[in-house]
């Protein structure tokens, strides 16, 4: 396939092709690193495991509303996997066999195991974020304090991550009141001993931690023209600051942490590492195997 090409549900309804086949779903799909960083792995892999010879990824895209009839068609046309984009995380959530345990409290999945019983579905999201803060910034989340940025899908995977690692406290900023309170109500039960706050981004409260680590999960940042997210100047010293956005690499919240002198990484890593670890569960080669040649890959398309 050519870097930005992609397949339809008419050449799903058609597909004849031999050999083992994962894919990438979503609508738009073209720009997808996915495509490049399997194959770069896949590749890598084969040359020492002649089972994967035959392994190949490509992307579909699928509009939300074929995607019940989509899923049908690749367990009939024996994919061994997929991941999955946004909308089609939370489309398929109540669309599959069965669900992994640790997906269930962030209501949504992003990789597709194909069973006998059907599809099982998986988050490697959370992996991936807890990953990347650990490879790039050096931080491990149990007892951490952490400031998440968002109360939308992706906040909502990273706040079930962090709490599940036995973060000491978590504060999330969110502009709408509501989605910060639907957010922290669904989080509670989760909580254990973790403190759990809300707050404005434009009211930093009092008795917000020094040394902790900022997550953005807000889409602020992917325009030229986009204020951050929050002023990191009126926060306590954060100890680092982590943007899930990798495209622009340099995002109005990164070049502030970087005019403040903090620590700070963008999304990529996060990207590399979700998915090696879904390979992980189709291949079961451990996914720090396969994350750098990822990162390597999709490091050449973007060119930083």
């Amino acid at each position: 396939m050519a870097d930005d090409s992609f397949f339809t549900l008419a050449d799903l309804r058609a597909w004849s092709r031999t050999g083992t086949w994962l894919a990438v779903v979503g609508h738009p799909i073209k720009h997808s690193l996915s495509p490049t960083m399997h194959n770069a792995a896949l590749a890598q892999l084969a040359a020492s495991d002649p089972r994967l010879a035959d392994w190949r990824y490509t992307r579909f895209d699928i509009d939300p509303v074929d995607l019940p009839e989509a899923l049908t068609l690749f367990r009939e046309k024996r994919f061994r996997g997929l991941n999955l984009t946004v909308p089609h995380k939370v489309i398929a959530f109540d669309r599959v066999a069965d669900i992994d345990p640790a997906a269930q409290p962030i209501g949504a999945i992003n990789t597709l195991l194909l069973t006998d019983a059907g599809w099982r579905g998986f988050n490697t999201d959370s992996y991936g974020v807890a990953s990347a803060l650990h490879a790039d910034l050096a931080v491990t989340l149990p007892g951490a304090h952490v400031v998440l940025l968002g109360a939308g899908g992706a906040a909502r995977g990273a706040a079930v991550e962090f709490l599940r690692q036995g973060v000491a406290s978590l504060w999330i900023a969110n502009r709408t009141r509501a989605n910060l309170d639907t957010l922290l109500a669904d989080l509670r039960p989760l909580a254990g001993a973790a403190t759990l706050h809300g707050f404005s981004p434009t009211e930093i409260p009092a008795g917000l931690p020094a040394g902790a680590m900022v997550v953005n999960a807000t889409s602020a940042g992917l325009r030229a023209d986009d204020p951050a997210p929050i002023d990191l100047s009126l926060l306590p010293r954060p100890r680092a600051v982590f943007d899930m956005i990798y495209n622009p690499p340099r995002t109005p919240l990164l070049r502030q942490a970087e005019a403040l002198g903090l620590q700070h990484a963008h999304g990529l890593s996060m990207l590399a590492y979700q998915g090696a670890r879904a390979l992980e569960i189709w291949s079961g080669i451990p996914a720090a195997r396969t994350a750098p040649t990822m990162l390597v890959a999709a490091r050449a398309v973007l060119g930083f």
